[in-house]
């Protein structure tokens, strides 16, 4: 997956195409463990432009339920939570990964060799890429 952003990422530079606001880079989502209704999803999203962006909600056709999630530790234990929004700060980036803020893929539903993930800003779609297993 990485080499295959990488590739789209210097034909548009080279094209002179315009870069995408947002892009989606190293993403792994773990395949549901058998008799787990849930997978976790790591990436690092990239803000192309001059003003941050709030990611408010991520779907996929493949789950029923997608939350964005942050790992903290208190009193020595680890307790997740949900976030409401995902702030990826202008001309910066967000790490999604483990042990930190990632997302939770629940109430899977008829999961294949790839998974679909749309990322939305204030009810807007803002990127959208498929995920295969194994690419990475």
């Amino acid at each position: 997956m990485r080499i295959a952003i990488v590739i789209a990422a210097l034909c548009l530079a080279a094209c002179g195409a315009p870069q995408a606001p947002v892009v989606a880079s190293d993403v792994e989502i773990t395949p549901p463990l058998p008799g787990r209704p849930m997978s976790a999803g790591y990436l690092v999203l990239t803000n192309n432009t001059d003003a941050d962006v709030r990611i408010t909600r991520v779907a996929s056709p493949q789950f029923g339920v997608v939350e964005i999630h942050e790992t903290t530790i208190e009193d020595g234990i680890a307790r997740m939570r949900e976030l409401d929004e995902l702030l990826v700060p202008a001309r910066g980036s967000v790490t999604l990964e483990r042990g930190g803020k990632h997302l939770m893929l629940m109430r899977p539903e008829g999961i294949g060799d790839s998974v679909l993930l749309q990322f939305f800003s204030d009810g807007a779609p803002l990127i959208e890429f498929e995920y295969r297993y194994g690419d990475n």
